[in-house]
């Protein structure tokens, strides 16, 4: 068996279990497994903190193909690299109210990039690309994240200012 078929056979529960994930607030499974110790002030930055931030976290994400995770926002870029199962798509509305989409997975030859950027001040989420399975990947936030730079929308509050992007904003958002 191929390194790429092995860790096509593993489970959900064997990622949640093996890499200690928990639920998250947005959907899906999480840990964070980076902090560093390094940390930066807000002057040295383009955007308003209060105080210092670590440089970058990282965590791991599991999301399995029955759960999204559900539109918010950072006040950092966030990076999203490909680690196992199905792609997955992240759905992004840029500050310009413009969507972009991303197939995140391994699948080149059908557009697909083992990496993506989520830009700081964006609204993104995303959703499995496969039914019955998961999307395994990592997300690098920097400035580091703080739950306090977190902002998880409802569905009107998108629709209001989005009503064009409906569709997308209807599944990636909790009922209400």
């Amino acid at each position: 068996m191929s390194q790429a078929e092995h860790s096509q056979a593993k489970t959900a529960e064997y990622w949640k279990k093996h890499l200690q994930l928990t639920a998250h607030e947005e959907g899906g499974y999480f840990r964070q497994i980076y902090r560093s110790s390094e940390q930066i002030s807000d002057q040295e930055l383009s955007v308003s903190f209060a105080g210092k931030r670590l440089l970058a976290t990282s965590i791991y994400f599991l999301l399995p193909s029955d759960e999204v995770s559900h539109f918010h926002r950072l006040k950092s870029d966030e990076l999203w690299y490909y680690h196992a199962g199905s792609s997955l798509t992240i759905y992004i509305i840029h500050e310009d109210g413009r969507l972009e989409t991303v197939k995140l997975g391994l699948d080149i030859e059908n557009g697909e990039v083992p990496q993506a950027l989520a830009p700081k001040n964006s609204i993104f989420g995303s959703a499995v690309n496969q039914p019955d399975t998961y999307s395994l990947v990592g997300c690098m936030v920097s400035p580091g994240f703080e739950y306090e730079d977190f902002e998880l929308f409802t569905r009107n509050e998108l629709l209001e200012k989005y009503p064009a992007h409906e569709a997308i904003i209807k599944r990636l958002t909790p009922d209400e």
